[in-house]
């Protein structure tokens, strides 16, 4: 008895300081390892009611921007993820960031910090529905991996906003595969605090003032597949969002995986298509073209993401991705085609604990910025950045 209400209220603590204050992959790996109430108070796990995980990466960092190279120690992940499954039926999960904005949005009134709150009902073993604040159901797997184990995301993820409320309904025809239908807002914010007022949207040869959606929402299909016993897999997405009145993004994700017993490979494609400059790459780093509170309409970006883990000896990893993606102005001429970027990374991986989901890593990150000669008035010109990181990873399982 003793026991349990210690640790009840070692769990507690992290909980009251929030009181006050999805995807597959997004979780991480919840397999075979052991829990911090068992290791120290050897309390044993009769139900999967209440599982707890706090998900912290760190490392220190040499960086070069091409000027000078600088050195520090960085956070690089922090949350708290609590799910569980009450019945065969009823289900929940919440995630938080503990270094990010608790100020409530002015649209769904979710805090940034909050990446999942939602509640999940099974009707069938096909048919399943959650709702609340979620990850937008993307396909591609660098967008379905738990973000603690991501050094560093392509450019389309790394700008992307894509913690929503909504909801999502899913069935498996098959236990193999899966057809998922989800519905969101398309931004936590209200129109005016994303764009601010009087915004205005660059045409091909005039300036449109931007107003809001009466229904600003984001509409998504995925087909998520699994072949040769999960030897192959797929995630495959097409998806519109509505960023003002007759203004869409639209954009497909096809990701493809091979996932063999020491040798995990994929290959994603992402491609959007934004009506309004959804990503705002284009619209920041043309800023010096455009007008104050002006944005560029008509927009595409390309990214082509391959990742590859190789368990080469028993509790070694290591791990090798690259990118390739553009960015164009399709109907702006002197930003047509304006912006390729390239990242080459490696990480040698040790798992010292083979019960903990606990790595050690060393990295190496390299970027290459390319841009066209028509751009280079607006102070944009080719360059490259370098990173070396030593540092952990711990998705710790407190219970």
């Amino acid at each position: 008895m003793k026991k349990n209400i210690i640790l009840a209220m070692a769990l507690s603590l992290p909980l009251a300081g929030f009181a006050q204050g999805n995807n597959t992959g997004m979780g991480g790996n919840d397999g075979d390892y052991e829990s911090l109430a068992h290791r120290v108070f050897n309390l044993e796990k009769k139900t999967d009611a209440f599982n707890v995980y706090f998900n912290y990466a760190s490392s220190f960092q040499e960086y070069d921007d091409g000027n000078a190279w600088t050195s520090s120690f960085k956070n690089k992940q922090a949350r708290i993820e609590i799910k569980g499954n009450i019945t065969d039926k009823l289900s929940y999960r919440f995630r938080h960031r503990l270094n990010k904005n608790n100020t409530a949005q002015s649209e769904d009134n979710f805090a940034k910090a909050t990446d999942i709150l939602l509640v999940g009902y099974q009707f069938t073993p096909k048919l399943g529905v959650q709702a609340g604040k979620m990850c937008q159901n993307w396909g591609g797997f660098e967008f379905d991996e738990n973000p603690m184990y991501i050094y560093q995301y392509s450019d389309m993820v790394d700008y992307m906003d894509n913690f929503m409320a909504g909801v999502n309904v899913s069935y498996k025809p098959v236990p193999t595969q899966e057809i998922a239908v989800n519905i969101t807002d398309a931004y936590n914010n209200k129109f005016a605090d994303e764009y601010g007022a009087g915004a205005t949207s660059l045409e091909t040869n005039s300036v449109r003032h931007l107003e809001s959606s009466n229904h600003p929402l984001t509409y998504i299909g995925l087909w998520a597949g699994s072949f040769l016993d999960g030897k192959l897999q797929t995630r495959w997405s097409y998806g519109i969002q509505t960023q003002a009145k007759h203004k869409y993004s639209r954009m497909i994700v096809l990701g493809q995986k091979l996932n063999l017993p020491k040798v995990q490979w994929y290959f994603d494609y992402m491609g959007a298509f934004d009506g309004l400059d959804r990503l705002r790459i284009a619209s920041s780093e043309g800023s010096a073209f455009l007008g104050a509170g002006e944005y560029f309409s008509d927009v595409h970006y390309n990214s082509f993401i391959t990742k590859l883990n190789w368990q080469f000896a028993p509790q070694w990893n290591l791990m090798l991705k690259g990118t390739y993606e553009t960015a164009s102005v399709t109907k702006v001429a002197e930003w047509k085609n304006y912006r390729k970027s390239m990242m080459y990374l490696a990480s040698v991986e040790y798992y010292p604990v083979k019960s903990q989901d606990f790595r050690v890593f060393l990295a190496y990150l390299g970027r290459h910025y390319n841009y066209s000669d028509k751009v280079a008035s607006y102070g944009l010109s080719d360059h490259s950045t370098n990173r070396i990181e030593l540092g952990f990873m711990y998705r710790i399982k407190a219970f």
